[in-house]
């Protein structure tokens, strides 16, 4: 479903740098489980409201990858004990084979990224448990909508404890899971309108037992 907002988006939206039509894809996914509900809500979009939701995200992560890069230079200049270069001498004296120091940029490079990674690891986490309790609320509302007109108890309180339990890799996944409940709910209501009938016994006199007794002279 992510995939078809986010074409969606930049359809309507061309021109609009595609991470944050990614992002903002990310966030509508949890709110639709349907593609014309995915129209419908990304139809509903502005372009005010998309430029200040990207303008407003990518000021929250240049952020916490300039703190990364702070943090990181720091490391090094500790590690390292790094100064200030002083002037080099006019003449100066050539170091002696293989006593020269050198960094290896490939390496440099390495050491930026794992210290980039580590840093904002806490607030990716933070971000994927956020958009996985969303999932899972609007996945479970989805299924009540579904359930509310079970007239069988037993059956309703036995879906949601076994929904409980299941895991969806895909939307779509989800959605045939949705679809399967939708028909057994139908089934589950008559066998229980099928029981109550089998259950019910007609008074004898066949009429309720309000019949009428004639009086004798």
């Amino acid at each position: 479903m992510k995939e078809k907002i986010l074409a969606l988006l930049q359809s309507q939206f061309a021109g609009v740098r595609k991470d944050g039509l990614n992002h903002i894809a990310n966030v509508l996914a949890f709110q639709v489980t349907t593609e014309d509900e995915a129209k419908t809500l990304v139809g509903k979009l502005t372009a005010e409201q998309v430029n200040s939701f990207i303008a407003d995200w990518r000021k929250e992560a240049d952020a916490e990858i300039s703190k990364a890069n702070k943090t990181y230079e720091d490391g090094l200049k500790k590690k390292y004990d790094f100064t200030e270069k002083k002037p080099e001498p006019a003449n100066p004296t050539p170091p002696e084979p293989g006593t020269a120091g050198t960094f290896d940029a490939a390496a440099i490079q390495k050491l930026i990224a794992d210290s980039i990674t580590a840093a904002t690891k806490p607030l990716l986490e933070k971000v994927a448990a956020f958009e996985s309790g969303n999932v899972a609320k609007t996945r479970l509302q989805a299924l009540n909508d579904k359930l509310k007109d079970c007239n069988d108890a037993t059956f309703k309180a036995k879906a949601l404890k076994d929904f409980a339990r299941m895991t969806f890799e895909t939307d779509e996944a989800f959605t045939e899971y949705l679809t399967d409940t939708e028909t057994d709910v139908k089934t589950a209501n008559q066998h229980f309108a099928d029981s109550g009938l089998s259950n019910f016994e007609p008074p004898a006199n066949g009429n309720g037992g309000t019949g009428s007794t004639k009086c004798r002279a």
